[in-house]
């Protein structure tokens, strides 16, 4: 089962996304992991990347794709695979459709996780970091031990700007200004399975399997 998940700051598609490559067995890739492995082993591609990066410009599809195409070649990929923040733009879905079929693939489902403005505003400005460790909490759903402390080495807890209600409502606005199209493509090609994450992660993640008819 090849699959893809899409979501907004705030929907948890991350912690979906690995909680169901390890139930299904299959390998999962973050993009944004993928860039900082390959930023961090200096390769030809992750080196290419970071001078877009350091130019404050974005990443060429071609770039990107050879980063997917690389990782799939080092993967066991009989069982499937999970893309986590990629695709990010129609150019880009079709690049992978190209990659997949020249290994007789094809994407089975695009797991849309959503939730209402509101509900990830208020989780992500729960969101508090420690500016020791940067170990991150959730005075929501996972507090510190003791209010305002690291619970790994102590530091103190502080909240970012870019996790400010305000800011927090812009960055929701501007992923659905950027992502909207691929929802609707995916939707278009009959692929895309919304699932509202609400209710606990263990909850939702029984969604997605019985979304999946995984038993």
């Amino acid at each position: 089962m090849n699959l893809i998940t899409l979501g907004p700051p705030g929907a948890g598609k991350g912690t979906q996304a690995a909680m169901l490559a390890e139930r299904l067995g299959i390998p999962h890739v973050a993009s944004g992991d993928l860039f900082r492995e390959a930023l961090k082993a200096e390769t030809e591609l992750g080196l290419m990347a970071k001078s877009y990066m350091h130019r404050g410009e974005l990443v060429p599809d071609e770039v990107t794709i050879a980063m997917i195409r690389e990782w799939l070649a080092k993967q066991d990929c009989q069982k499937g695979i999970i893309l986590d923040g990629f695709p990010r733009t129609i150019e880009q879905a079709e690049a992978l459709n190209q990659l997949l079929a020249e290994q007789g693939k094809v994407i089975d489902a695009a797991l849309f996780i959503d939730a209402s403005e509101d509900e990830l505003v208020r989780r992500l400005s729960s969101r508090w970091t420690c500016r020791n460790c940067q170990a991150i909490y959730n005075v929501i759903s996972s507090p510190p031990k003791e209010e305002g402390k690291c619970d790994i080495c102590g530091g103190e807890l502080y909240q970012r700007s870019d996790d400010a209600p305000e800011t927090v409502r812009n960055r929701i606005g501007v992923y659905w200004e950027q992502t909207s199209p691929l929802i609707d493509y995916y939707r278009d090609e009959g692929l895309l399975i919304t699932i509202k994450s609400e209710g606990g992660i263990e909850h939702v993640q029984e969604k997605i399997l019985e979304a999946l008819h995984v038993t």
